[in-house]
């Protein structure tokens, strides 16, 4: 061990927290709204390719690009199992990560093993340290994650990659890439505001710059020239008219779903000015799983799930594996897309996980339902999810609690209301500053009561994920500096809209509130129907000790708001 300032031994760091550190060093501080940095220059990106040696091996990828605001990252999750399922070695690139950056590159299903991650990270890493300046700087955080998904994909030799960007589509650093097999565009909504544009034309239109055609140069000498050309085609479709006087032209099909008619007009009218076929996937019918289910819970998820069997079709018969697209067939489902479909898993999203910190034996009386819903159509779709989950689960805890009492003796039967739950819904919510919770909390209080869901109390705590360090640091119990004006101005939100709603005046939140203390002498600020705590892990901890105190209850806790917040909950109560 190293001696720290303080005299006391520094301890010594692992090589792969060496790499969360380098990588650390990435992360930006500048707002990503910055609207000087133009995209951070986007034309860098190709400059990175060169540096890395990458440029010729992403042109021979077997890419699927998708974009979107809600359900790109379940539409690649399930390409990825479908592809997979297919007999295809398959790499995969998504964000956020929720626990551990490699989470973010999947070959053939698998997060990158630790070895494999940091051979490839080192290796970019230090080639761009060396061989960068002033005028091509080390690029941002998440450049360098795609920079390194491409290199990982092509080491790899995969099949197939699946990539997901990140924010927009325009300038986002996966749009680097001039040739994918195929494009998909998910479900639009607002999200993203202060970077995309304030409608969802504007919104669509950022989406929509994944859309591309692709040249080959007749001539191999004018190769500088093409490669001129389509760093230009990102932002002037007029070249496209000079470009086919001296290149072949192919088509890069793309995909979408239905989408809002604002959305759709602009998404038409991007594709027909760049003269790509642009088709709208239907929801997948249920009937096709052959009485199975799929892998990701939630109704939302079919819309995602026709997506990815259209991008998956058009994939294989562009890449000589089909003769007929499977979308043509409405009747049924190839076996290896049905395993796909129903076997995917995805983190995060839609995701049950008991607390068995409590009893590990059983199922436990504390039960976490996460979803990283942050925008106001996905945190409706979560309540929708959460309140039919809750009453499927209640339904069946109650049948089996009747089945145990039916099979033992009146005397036993008498002493055991333990078996006699009630239900308790807690929301633990958190949301980035740049979100408006004055529309995404009301939409999730009204779609959770329309379904009979009513919550008990409302938990706000701050973030814990330091987001100027990647790693996976224990959580601090609590920071004394935390900063939780904005919790208590979602604590004061949560208090209107439940008066509100029981019919009384919203003005007067402050008066029900009272400042305790806990059992760690940490303040904690209640109200009648909420509070806010200075950590996660004080919350989590209030949690597990009133569940213990009153055994005769069940607690489900809706985590939302934030994918950061989803990761960080999964971190502890899976530790």
């Amino acid at each position: 061990m190293a001696e720290g300032e303080s005299g006391s031994p520094k301890p010594t760091l692992t090589p792969f927290d060496e790499a969360m550190e380098a990588l650390s060093s990435l992360i930006t501080k500048r707002s990503r709204a910055d609207k000087s940095n133009k995209g951070d220059c986007f034309d860098l990106l190709f400059d990175y390719l060169k540096i890395l040696d990458l440029d010729h091996a992403i042109s021979e990828m077997k890419i699927i690009h998708v974009a979107g605001t809600k359900g790109k990252g379940s539409t690649c999750t399930f390409t990825e199992s479908i592809l997979r399922n297919c007999g295809f070695r398959t790499g995969l690139f998504t964000s956020p990560h929720l626990i551990d950056v490699r989470e973010r590159f999947r070959l053939d299903g698998e997060d990158i093993c630790e070895e494999k991650f940091l051979a490839y990270f080192w290796w970019c890493f230090d080639r761009l340290k060396e061989k960068t300046s002033e005028d091509i700087p080390m690029p941002t955080y998440f450049r360098f994650l795609a920079l390194l998904a491409f290199k990982i994909f092509a080491a790899e030799k995969v099949d197939v990659a699946i990539l997901e960007v990140g924010l927009g589509g325009k300038f986002d650093a996966t749009n680097v890439i001039q040739n994918p097999i195929v494009c998909g565009i998910s479900s639009l909504g607002y999200d993203h505001m202060e970077i995309l544009g304030n409608t969802l034309g504007e919104i669509a239109g950022e989406k929509a710059g994944i859309l591309k055609v692709f040249f080959v140069v007749m001539s191999p000498l004018a190769y500088n020239l093409c490669q001129l050309l389509l760093k230009l085609m990102q932002f002037e479709y007029s070249l496209l008219v000079f470009c086919s006087l001296f290149f072949l032209q192919y088509d890069i099909p793309a995909f979408t779903v239905p989408q809002p008619d604002e959305a759709m007009r602009v998404l038409e009218e991007k594709a027909s000015k760049l003269d790509v076929p642009l088709q709208v996937a239907q929801p997948l019918d249920s009937n096709l799983l052959n009485g199975l289910k799929l892998g990701l819970e939630g109704e939302h998820q079919f819309i995602n799930a026709g997506l990815a069997v259209a991008l998956c079709s058009k994939w294989l018969e562009r890449t000589g594996h089909l003769e007929a697209s499977y979308v043509e067939q409405s009747s049924s489902l190839p076996e290896q897309f049905i395993k796909g479909l129903t076997t995917a898993c995805l983190q995060g999203r839609a995701q049950i996980v008991p607390d068995r910190c409590i009893n590990p034996e059983s199922d436990g009386d504390l039960v976490f339902y996460l979803d990283g819903a942050h925008s106001p159509e996905s945190m409706e779709v979560c309540a929708k999810w959460f309140s039919l989950a809750i009453k499927d689960e209640n339904q069946q805890h109650m049948l089996n609690s009747q089945k145990n009492l039916e099979s033992m003796s009146p005397l036993v039967e008498k002493h055991c209301d333990r078996s006699r739950k009630n239900f308790t819904q807690i929301l633990l919510f958190n949301c980035m500053t740049v979100r408006d919770p004055q529309v995404l909390l009301p939409r999730l209080m009204k779609t959770c009561a329309r379904n009979g869901v009513y919550f008990k109390k409302a938990l706000f705590v701050p973030n814990v994920s330091v987001y100027y360090k990647v790693g996976s640091q224990t959580l601090p119990p609590t920071d004394p500096q935390v900063d939780l004006s904005f919790q208590f101005s979602l604590q004061r939100l949560w208090e209107k809209i439940v008066r509100d709603s029981r019919g009384g005046e919203g003005n007067n939140s402050d008066a029900v509130c009272e400042e305790v203390k806990d059992d760690l002498a940490n303040g904690v600020r209640t109200c009648e129907n909420s509070a806010v705590f200075p950590s996660l892990p004080l919350a989590i901890k209030w949690l597990r000790d009133s569940v213990q105190q009153n055994q005769s209850v069940r607690v489900q806790v809706l985590v939302t708001g934030s994918l950061h917040l989803v990761g960080d909950v999964l971190r502890l109560v899976k530790k």
